[in-house]
């Protein structure tokens, strides 16, 4: 059996109070689950700030003249409309559809790009693009290197101008600065998350995570700033409809299927991919995400099935109590003919039906803050 990798921030993991922190397996990481209890840290990120170690995830560095065409054809969205110090959600996928991974991309010059994968597709994706590079494009892989730390919620920039000279206010969501200096520590800075709250990523050298991790709890105690483990970024990234691979996303459900047509541009030159998805588009959706609310008292969780006049339609993707909004909800991916609000439908829980509907997603949204900018197209 196979010992699990730990981030540079294991070490400190058992410093930050009581009860003891609780580390699950994840993707091969021994990573926090949980540091004070899923509520109080999920309650911190809605309403002050928390702080996460994902050192987990990959980041992958690609260079060359044709650097950013080759993205252009690995990608569903277009990368020319990236200038350097943007970044860009986007997707990888198959010739059918399916999808390989969902990715950044940050621009950080002409011919230099960094990738940021998920932790469980590191290899996956690796090989995927390594295969396919054209002469004269470099791709290293970054991420034993490379540490990350999400700082998010309303607080976060009140807390990270504590620590920097730079006007990180002024950073507009999916923009980054390459060469800031966060604590003392060079890093690469980014206006992005996975909370569906206002926050910053923060890409460091390993040997600096440590530092910066305990000057940010440092600075941000007053503020109430906690860390916060997998198990609220989960319910976090629930709540504002961000998919999650391998529930939401996977090589057996399009980026359209997710709800995700948006990052992929059928309009741009051809793509891994493209030929399907038109296909996909044109004939119609056979079926699509939507979002669910239990009437019947009951939770819904991941592969649960679920049901209209006594036949399956779809399952339940991600499912939990709303810790935000106290409501029993789901992510189901359902026949598209059950998807319209206010549907009923039924889902198995241990063996009983109980009732639920079709509702609107994302199941929260915040407001935002004043002192950020707006997202670029």
């Amino acid at each position: 059996m196979s010992l699990l990798q730990r981030t540079p921030l294991y070490p400190l993991y058992q410093k930050e109070g009581e009860p003891a922190v609780r580390c699950i397996d994840f993707g091969g990481w021994e990573m926090p689950v949980q540091f004070y209890g899923i509520q109080k840290e999920h309650d911190a990120v809605r309403k002050q700030a928390g702080l996460f170690d994902v050192s987990h995830m990959g980041e992958f560095e690609l260079t060359g003249p044709q650097a950013g065409m080759f993205l252009q054809q690995m990608t569903t969205n277009d990368v020319n409309r990236l200038a350097p110090g943007q970044a860009q959600y986007t997707l990888m996928c198959y010739p059918d559809g399916g999808v390989v991974d969902d990715l950044l991309v940050y621009k950080l010059s002409a011919d230099r790009f960094m990738l940021v994968v998920n932790a469980s597709n590191i290899d996956k994706d690796f090989t995927w693009l390594k295969v396919r590079l054209p002469e004269g494009v470099t791709l290293n892989d970054r991420s034993g290197k490379t540490a990350l730390l999400a700082l998010q919620g309303p607080l976060a920039a009140n807390i990270l101008s504590r620590v920097t000279e730079n006007d990180v206010r002024a950073l507009s969501p999916f923009h980054f600065l390459e060469k800031a200096e966060i604590c003392g520590c060079k890093v690469l800075l980014s206006r992005t998350g996975y909370t569906g709250e206002d926050g910053f990523e923060i890409y460091v050298d390993a040997a600096d995570a440590p530092r910066v991790w305990q000057d940010l709890l440092a600075a941000g105690q007053s503020d109430g700033l906690i860390p916060v483990g997998l198990g609220a970024r989960d319910t976090l990234r629930f709540e504002a409809r961000l998919p999650l691979y391998g529930q939401e996303l996977s090589d057996r459900i399009s980026p359209l299927e997710a709800g995700l047509g948006i990052f992929v541009k059928l309009d741009k030159a051809d793509f891994i991919g493209k030929e399907a998805l038109i296909e996909q588009k044109s004939v119609g959706l056979q079926r699509k995400l939507a979002g669910i609310e239990m009437i019947d008292r009951g939770i819904p969780r991941a592969h649960y099935p679920v049901y209209a006049n006594d036949r399956q339609i779809g399952e339940v993707t991600t499912g939990t109590q709303s810790p935000t909004l106290k409501r029993n909800l789901g992510l189901a991916l359902l026949d598209i003919a059950h998807t319209a609000l206010q549907t009923e439908v039924w889902v198995e829980i241990r063996g009983k039906m109980l009732k639920a509907e079709v509702v609107p997603t994302p199941f929260y949204k915040r407001v935002k803050n004043t002192d950020e900018g707006a997202k670029p197209g």
